[in-house]
């Protein structure tokens, strides 16, 4: 019988940068995603699994299939919007985050849903089966083996985790619903690459080893020797381990819109792609979005040089110009060098004031204090 509770994410044992990746997605959804390779057996599964576990509830609206937040009129689905425009009131509920897998057999129907057009024109009804994307709505989208799935496939996703919304258009009839959500991908790189025009589109990236130290390979098979034993009272003993983190996401959430950036560091996100060589723009926006995400985690209200550079760990070395069959590797002291003379040649900025803390909203105060 197959175990039904997720592997407790604070047991992983190392692959920090992994779980930071993650942890920094759950915080901000803004960021886009983030793509784990690695050989097999190295838990990218059950991280992405456990992850899903932390995240806290959320409001929906209760029979709505696209779970629409009733808190933001702005992102409703269309038959959400239809109904209060008839003047109904949306029934709310509190529902766990959603872990969504997709299939890498899945279809464009499968993945963005469809309309049923024989009901449209025979009584003037639109109606819409759901789709993958519908279910993933405001949870956690995990697609094992990405580098398998059909190319386009692949873009859908990609574009409606940028976009934010689905849009499914057939014979002049169209319907759109939100679809904000965190995007996990994983795949072994010995099975294929993506195309580099993909792989961009996936905001962090991790490459994953397998752990060499005797002692943490000591203590991944005892821990895994234990949960497969008693999963329930195991999950038990790592269950305030779980809270305490659960408790500081979302605390770095609350914390999250009150982060600033200056243009110092602007200019210092851009020098430092500009020295690798960075196509496009991508990862500037996506190094400011991880820094931001970092500063809250950390308790701060304004990103800082550290911040810059464990985003950037994440954020460029899929982005790096390689040869065939060359492996990309961003070597810590060759960005930390680069980071160091991108900063002192960005233009000083006058030091700016800290927020009052008698006004600083109070969840934002409990993430500062940590």
């Amino acid at each position: 019988m197959p175990n039904l509770r997720p592997y407790p994410f604070t047991a992983i044992v190392g692959q920090e940068r992994m779980k930071r990746a993650l942890i920094l997605n759950a915080i901000s959804n803004a960021i886009g995603g983030v793509l784990i390779r690695g050989e097999r057996g190295t838990a990218k599964s059950t991280a992405a699994r456990a992850l899903a576990d932390l995240l806290p509830e959320i409001a929906v609206v209760a029979d709505c299939p696209f779970a629409c937040d009733p808190g933001s009129l702005d992102s409703l689905c269309d038959n959400c919007r239809d109904r209060l425009a008839r003047g109904e009131v949306l029934p709310v509920a509190q529902r766990r985050t959603r872990f969504v897998d997709l299939p890498v057999s899945a279809t464009e129907d499968r993945v963005v849903g469809t309309l049923d057009i024989e009901k449209a024109i025979q009584h003037g009804e639109r109606h819409f089966e759901p789709g993958v994307l519908a279910a993933a709505n405001r949870g956690l989208l995990y697609v094992d083996e990405v580098n398998l799935l059909d190319d386009h496939v692949v873009d859908l996703l990609l574009d409606s985790a940028a976009m934010g919304v689905n849009v499914v258009e057939r014979e002049g009839i169209s319907f759109s619903h939100p679809a904000r959500f965190m995007l996990v991908g994983t795949m072994n790189p010995e099975e294929g690459d993506l195309r580099p025009q993909l792989l961009d589109r996936f905001a962090l990236c991790v490459d994953m080893r397998g752990i060499a130290d005797p002692r943490q390979r000591v203590a991944i098979v005892e821990r895994r020797v234990a949960y497969e034993a008693d999963p329930d009272n195991f999950c038990q003993e790592w269950a305030p381990h779980e809270e305490r983190l659960s408790d500081q996401i979302a605390q770095a959430r609350a914390a999250l819109p009150h982060v600033t950036h200056t243009q110092r560091d602007l200019f210092t996100i851009a020098q430092l792609t500009t020295s690798f060589k960075v196509d496009g723009h991508r990862a500037d926006i996506v190094i400011l979005k991880t820094a931001r995400a970092h500063a809250a985690w950390q308790g701060r209200l304004a990103i800082a040089e550290q911040d810059i550079l464990l985003a950037a760990e994440l954020a460029l070395p899929h982005r790096l110009k390689r040869q065939p069959f060359e492996e990309a590797v961003l070597d810590p002291g060759q960005l930390e060098d680069r980071l160091k003379k991108a900063r002192s040649e960005a233009p000083a900025e006058p030091v700016q004031p800290k927020p009052d803390a008698q006004q600083t909203d109070p969840a934002v105060k409990k993430a500062l204090s940590r």
